[in-house]
């Protein structure tokens, strides 16, 4: 059974509204260091988001491998989550 990620919707709808915001301010041919700066907050928020993901999947999922001794299943968790943080995106 996989957590529940129903707090994550809220700051998700609102990177949405962000990046909206972006497109509309490029369409308009705003300023560059505007559309950066909100380039920029919007990274944030999205990053926020993930390490919320990431804080619950080890406090769920790799807690319950770990809770269950099962050496293959621990590894395969210690093993996604580091091929995960080593992609560099």
């Amino acid at each position: 059974m996989h957590p529940e990620y129903d707090d994550q919707v809220s700051g998700l709808n609102r990177i949405e509204g962000q990046i909206k915001g972006i497109k509309r301010m490029i369409e308009n041919r705003r300023y560059c260091v505007d559309i950066l700066t909100q380039l920029k907050a919007a990274k944030a928020a999205l990053h926020k988001v993930e390490q919320e993901v990431l804080k619950k999947h080890m406090q769920h999922c790799l807690k319950h491998a770990v809770e269950t001794q099962n050496e293959t299943e621990i590894q395969e968790k210690i093993d996604e989550l580091m091929l995960l943080l080593s992609k560099r995106i």
